[in-house]
C-alpha cells in the first residue's frame, strides 16, 4: 500500500521534472496493457491533472496491477520521473485505486476569468441590440435559469479549445467581442445578426458535454452533437415568440448549422451569407489561438520546438522573440541623413 500520499501537497504534472520522486493522486486518461518484444507484459498509462498530462509505464507486476483499475479511475501513484525522447515519463513502482473523497479541483481545469465578470461582460455586449425580435430571443435564454447554470459551467470542447469548466462562456464572450470589432472594420455586415449568432452558435454544448472528473460527451451529445442540439434549443425558445420573422429565424439557424465551415469539420451546412462566413472565421480563430496557446504552454519537450501536434500535423516554435538591440554607433544615423535630404 502506498503511504503518505495525503500528507504531501499535490505535485502538479506541469511541475514534474527529471529525477523527481512521484507520490500522489492522478486520473487515468488512457490505459493500455501491452507486451515488450520479449513477451513481457507492461502497462502504458496517460496520467492527468488539471495542469496537463504525462506518460507513465508499469514494468513490474503489470498484469496484477492492470486488474486493479480502469481508464477514468483515480490512482495513488508512486514512481520516478525520467526523460525519454525529450519528454518526461514516469516509471511507476506502485499504484492503487484511490479510496476516500475526491478533490475535483485537482483534476478539472477552470477558465482563468471570473465567471460573474464574464457573464456581465457578455450581457453588456449584447445589451445594445436594437432588433426587438433578436433581443427577445436572447432574453428568453438569459431568463432560463437551468440554461444559464449549465452555460456558466460548461466546457467548450472535450480536448482542444477551451476544454475546461467555464470554457464555453469564455469562448462565447470572446467570439461576441471579436464580432463587434469585425463589424467595425466591415460595416456592411449586419452587426445584430452576427452578434446574436455569436451568442447562439455553441449553446448546444450545454447539453453535448459533461464535466465530472474529466470532460466527456453525454449520450445526447454523442447521438446528436451540439450543432443539432443548438438549433433545437433555438426552436424551443422561438415557439414562445409567435411574431418572430421566419426569414430571420432561418438565418439564425443557418449561422449555427454552418459555423464549422466545411462538411468534413462537422458542419451540416457551409456558410451561405456574409455573416455566416464571418462567424465561422471568428469562431475558428478563437478556438485555434486558445487551443494552440494551451498546447504550447503545457508542452514538456525540451528545446525551442514543441512535441509533434497530430491535429495540425506539425511541430510549433515556442518561446518569445528576442529583442533586437541597436548598435549605439547606428543610433540617429538615419535621422541625420533624412535631415540633410529634406533640408532646404
Amino acid at each position: 500500500m502506498i503511504k503518505d500520499t495525503e500528507e504531501r501537497p499535490h505535485l502538479w504534472i506541469k511541475d514534474i521534472t527529471e529525477k523527481d520522486t512521484i507520490r500522489g493522486h492522478y486520473l487515468v486518461k488512457e490505459k493500455r496493457l501491452a507486451k515488450t518484444r520479449n513477451g513481457k507484459p507492461f502497462i502504458s498509462i496517460t496520467l492527468t491533472d488539471r495542469t496537463g498530462e504525462v506518460g507513465a509505464k508499469v514494468w513490474e507486476r503489470a498484469e496484477e496491477y492492470s486488474a486493479l483499475f480502469h481508464q477514468g479511475d483515480i490512482l495513488e501513484v508512486e514512481g520516478n520521473a525520467e526523460s525519454y525522447r525529450g519528454q518526461i515519463q514516469i516509471t511507476v513502482s506502485e499504484l492503487a485505486p484511490l479510496k476516500g473523497e475526491v478533490d475535483h479541483g485537482i483534476f478539472l481545469e477552470s477558465a482563468p476569468g471570473n465567471t460573474a465578470q464574464m457573464m456581465k461582460a457578455l450581457r453588456d455586449v449584447l445589451s445594445g441590440l436594437q432588433n426587438v425580435h433578436l433581443k427577445a430571443l436572447i432574453d428568453r435564454f438569459f431568463a432560463d435559469k437551468e440554461f444559464v447554470s449549465l452555460f456558466k459551467k460548461a466546457p467548450a470542447a472535450k480536448n482542444f479549445h477551451h476544454a475546461y469548466t467555464g470554457g464555453l462562456l469564455e469562448h462565447t464572450l470572446s467570439v461576441c467581442q471579436m464580432s463587434v470589432r469585425v463589424v467595425e472594420h466591415y460595416p456592411r455586415l449586419d452587426r445584430e445578426l452576427l452578434l446574436t449568432g455569436a451568442f447562439l452558435h455553441d449553446i448546444g454544448k450545454t447539453r453535448e458535454l459533461k464535466a465530472y472528473l474529466q470532460i466527456d460527451y453525454t449520450d445526447e451529445g454523442r447521438l446528436l452533437g451540439h450543432v443539432v442540439l443548438g438549433v433545437a434549443m433555438v426552436d424551443e425558445k422561438l415557439r414562445g415568440l409567435k411574431s418572430f420573422p421566419q426569414e430571420l429565424a432561418a438565418r439564425l439557424k443557418h449561422l449555427i448549422l454552418s459555423h464549422h465551415g466545411q462538411y468534413e469539420f462537422g458542419s451540416p451546412k457551409r456558410p451561405k451569407f456574409l455573416e455566416a462566413f464571418a462567424l465561422h472565421m471568428i469562431d475558428d480563430l478563437d478556438a485555434k489561438i486558445n487551443g494552440l496557446g494551451n498546447f504550447m504552454e503545457k508542452d514538456r519537450r525540451k528545446g525551442a520546438w514543441t512535441d509533434f501536434n497530430r491535429l495540425f500535423d506539425r511541430y510549433f516554435l515556442k518561446g518569445e522573440i528576442l529583442s533586437i538591440e541597436k548598435d549605439p554607433d547606428e543610433t540617429g544615423r538615419t535621422d541625420v541623413r533624412q535631415g540633410k535630404l529634406f533640408s532646404p
